[in-house]
């Protein structure tokens, strides 16, 4: 964070200075709720959560080298006291955000958030040192602790926002109001909660009603292929750039195809020059994310071929998203256990099929959470899309979710062996462990919910997760 005075942090969130000797003395570290990651020079915020209340780690972290807490009650140390902690650190992240010069990229969608984020980071480091959300760090706690940790010599912001309701990313853009604003798409992820897709694009069209005109420098950078997010142009003052593979999207990607590897490949156009893009990503589910983070980066000055160079080079930042692990025998194990929705299960299953070409493949799948009425037909439909691509073996792990997927597969046609249910990861993991081929390609998805990640790791021998597949 920017050096702030004690004193200074107080004004900024309203709040009562407690046991504190000396108020200039300055926050010269990362302000952290985590008391494992206490520094010198830390300001810790003590949340009071369902199991732990940060209040009660104030002595041990000052101890650690933390200049205050942000606290709702003393706690007989330094601290800086707040009716709110939360409100409190939204307020201390605007004040930041206000004092930095950095350009501030936001954006949403209902798959894909993570990913593009990662992507336009990468990008956007070519030209100037860049913050950005770790993970999925993008609610209402993460993303003012990501824009905290952003310093004077920050270029670019970039902050990936989730929404589980009406207003929530209208609160978030107040908490960082962006220049650019990125949606990617609306899908079915939650739409259990939102209760249909146009709540959700109501939800997600709030980040392009929150940026500044385009007189003031303001960016709305839509999905030219997503008829929902292509209408949101008319809620918006900002310039509107346009991506995607349509004719009319202003950075387009034409030639697409995945290499033998399942990674995929395309020509970038842009409105300044064209250039050919091979990621290091694996699906075609990545050619939108990164014609995404290609327009963001066009926008900030960068030339077609800087963009194609800066995507070519770019990988995952974060764990279980398409995380492609090779075993000594062979056995390549894709873990995208992080979430899934159904568009991304099918862009998963399409991938896996690219990569297993001449090979076994095996799709693990579990459930997908929050989809409301549609968890019925939605389930059943990707159990029947494993069988139409031909993935060998469709693993299908947990309990109702899970049978309505095997029995799409049946229903499809996967009479035999091709199709099974088993009740939980421990079962999956058992029957990899005796069936496994050395070749196969095994693809491991579910909602983060169910855990499957552990059927990944199983596989793995110590300390190889994570490693990338050079193919």
């Amino acid at each position: 964070m920017i050096a702030l005075s004690l004193a200074e942090i107080a004004t900024v969130v309203g709040g009562q200075t407690h046991d504190i000797p000396d108020p200039s003395v300055q926050v010269t570290g990362p302000v952290v709720r985590d008391s494992r990651e206490v520094e010198p020079g830390t300001l810790f915020v003590a949340f009071v959560g369902e199991r732990v209340d940060g209040h009660d780690f104030a002595p041990a972290v000052v101890e650690a080298g933390a200049v205050a807490v942000l606290a709702s009650r003393p706690v007989g140390v330094p601290a800086i006291v707040v009716d709110d902690v939360q409100e409190a650190l939204g307020a201390l992240a605007r004040h930041v955000v206000e004092r930095l010069g950095a350009t501030l990229v936001a954006l949403t969608g209902s798959a894909g958030k993570t990913s593009t984020k990662d992507l336009i980071a990468q990008v956007l480091q070519h030209r100037a040192p860049t913050v950005w959300t770790p993970g999925s760090f993008n609610n209402e706690i993460g993303l003012p602790l990501t824009a905290l940790s952003a310093t004077e010599e920050t270029g670019f912001l970039v902050l990936e926002m989730g929404a589980r309701g009406i207003g929530h990313i209208r609160y978030l853009t107040g908490l960082t109001p962006p220049r650019i604003g990125v949606v990617l798409n609306v899908g079915s992820a939650h739409i259990g909660e939102f209760g249909g897709r146009e709540q959700i694009a109501l939800a997600k069209g709030e980040l392009v009603e929150s940026l500044p005109p385009a007189e003031e420098g303001g960016v709305a950078v839509l999905n030219a292929d997503d008829h929902l997010v292509r209408a949101m142009a008319s809620r918006t003052k900002a310039k509107v750039v346009l991506f995607g593979e349509s004719d009319e999207a202003d950075v387009r990607g034409e030639n697409v195809r995945l290499t033998d590897s399942g990674q995929p490949a395309f020509r970038l156009h842009t409105p300044s020059g064209a250039s050919d893009v091979t990621l290091r990503l694996y699906g075609e589910h990545h050619v939108s994310n990164a014609l995404a983070a290609a327009a963001v980066a066009h926008e900030l000055g960068m030339s077609a071929e800087e963009i194609a160079t800066a995507l070519s080079g770019a990988g995952s930042l974060s764990r279980w998203r398409m995380e492609v692990t090779e075993r000594p025998d062979g056995v390549t194990v894709v873990n995208d256990a992080y979430n899934a929705n159904p568009e991304s299960m099918r862009a998963a299953l399409r991938a896996l099929v690219a990569m297993g070409k001449g090979r076994r493949t095996w799709a693990v799948l579990g459930k997908m959470a929050e989809l409301g009425d549609e968890a019925l037909a939605e389930h059943d439909a990707v159990g029947r899309l494993a069988v139409r691509l031909n993935v060998s073996k469709l693993v299908a792990v947990g309990g109702r979710e899970a049978s309505w997927l095997q029995l799409g597969a049946y229903n499809e046609g996967s009479w035999g062996e091709e199709s099974v249910h088993v009740s939980d990861a421990q079962g999956a993991i058992d029957l990899l462990r005796s069936e496994l081929r050395p070749g196969d390609v095994v693809l491991v998805k579910a909602s983060r919910s169910v855990g499957l990640e552990s059927v990944a790791a199983a596989l793995l021998p110590t300390g190889t997760e994570g490693e990338v597949a050079a193919r």
